[in-house]
């Protein structure tokens, strides 16, 4: 599997969102929450990111968060257990943290994955 981050592995649409949001089991990290939901029927993980407007006012700041959440996703998404899994990553934390610390919670985050 290529160490790429496709447009087939990004989550979208209104009702593969709300099927993760009702029916996937949350985890927690200091800044991060992780909706995961088993069995989209594809052999690969898809991820949705999400960085509040109301954490964040800045676009520049939301952004800069989503692409390091990202980053962290695409080089350990090999670490994952399972496939077929949708993930939705919130940042919750109310300061940019850099990269290092984000990208051990999403490892975290992915080694919880075969629960």
């Amino acid at each position: 599997m290529a160490s790429t981050l496709s447009k087939e592995e990004r989550l979208s649409g209104r009702t593969a969102i709300q099927e993760l949001m009702h029916g996937g089991r949350w985890e927690h990290t200091p800044h991060l929450r992780c909706c995961i939901k088993a069995g989209n029927g594809l052999e690969f993980n898809r991820i949705m990111v999400s960085v509040p407007k109301r954490n964040f006012k800045r676009a520049v700041k939301r952004n800069l968060l989503k692409r390091r959440i990202r980053e962290a996703y695409r080089t350990q998404k090999e670490s994952a257990a399972a496939t077929g899994c949708d993930i939705l990553f919130i940042y919750t934390g109310r300061e940019p943290e850099p990269f290092g610390s984000i990208r051990s919670e999403v490892g975290t985050i992915l080694g919880r994955l075969s629960r």
